[in-house]
């Protein structure tokens, strides 16, 4: 398995550089293509003015979105002057989630931009929440102030769920290329570590049938500290420049609302996070 396709979503008024750059590296890495895409529409206010008056205001602010646009794809094509792979553009004036996950189909990995607010603007933005659960591939969030992808240390954040299967699965590119790979599963409080530590050994070795040499890791219970807190303290210690993770193994409005393991991952700011689910 490769990627043969990287597409990279790009945002209204956020930086986009390092998500450019991410996508930029994978197309290189993996001889890939790389497809920017984006879109935006016209948000309408809350009240009208009638008859022309209000044509024209919606003229003005569709004019606006287009040029916009055209501004993104200049920034992706500047970005991408300089790389020894075919690209591709891909915009319009929609919804951007409807447009982004459409696309996400002629795509192997999506690489986004991280720190999206908890409710975000529909009519100008692609949350990567929305594109982890929706897109049907694994996305690679970059924080805003990556400005590499760093493979020599990566993360798998084990839990033993389809989602965190697929997520590895979909990672297995970017593994092959990492330096030192470290499977880790938090355990629950109470919870059996030994029988934690035959499940990573088990992915250990499965990765071993695919090429990847990966160290099996189970760290001590903390108490009632939270998993998201125990799963920094470990990619800090390894080094970890990424962390593979399935996401949102409860309910998106649980995590949403009191927190966990894929909120943590999608704001914080530190590495690349790859999820899947």
């Amino acid at each position: 398995m490769t990627y043969a396709t990287v597409m990279v979503s790009l945002a209204l008024d956020q930086p986009n550089n390092a998500r450019l750059q991410a996508a930029g590296e994978l197309g290189e890495r993996f001889e890939a293509t790389i497809v920017g895409v984006a879109a935006a529409r016209f948000a309408p206010p809350l009240y009208f003015i009638g008859g022309a008056e209000a044509q024209r205001l919606i003229d003005q602010e569709e004019a606006s979105v287009k040029r916009c646009l055209a501004a993104l794809e200049a920034e992706f094509r500047a970005a991408t002057r300089t790389r020894s792979r075919p690209v591709e553009w891909r915009s319009a004036t929609d919804f951007p989630s409807r447009f982004v996950l459409a696309q996400a189909r002629c795509a192997d990995i999506v690489v986004s931009g991280g720190q999206s607010p908890a409710f975000s603007d529909a009519f100008s933005l692609v949350s990567p929440k929305d594109l982890v659960m929706q897109a049907g591939r694994p996305i690679l969030v970059v924080p805003d102030k990556i400005n590499w992808l760093d493979l020599r240390s990566v993360l798998v954040a084990w839990k033993d769920t389809p989602e965190a299967r697929r997520a590895i699965a979909g990672a297995l590119p970017l593994l092959r290329k990492a330096r030192d790979v470290a499977i880790v599963e938090i355990p629950e409080a109470g919870g059996d570590r030994s029988a934690a530590m035959t499940r990573v050994s088990d992915v250990a070795a499965w990765l071993a049938r695919h090429g990847v040499t990966a160290t099996a890791r189970v760290p001590e219970a903390v108490g009632s500290e939270p998993a998201a807190v125990q799963l920094e303290r470990v990619a800090g210690d390894v080094g970890a420049g990424l962390i593979v993770a399935g996401a949102y193994g409860h309910s998106r409005f649980r995590e949403l609302i009191l927190g966990g393991v894929t909120e943590y991952l999608v704001t914080q700011t530190a590495r690349c996070v790859l999820l899947s689910h």
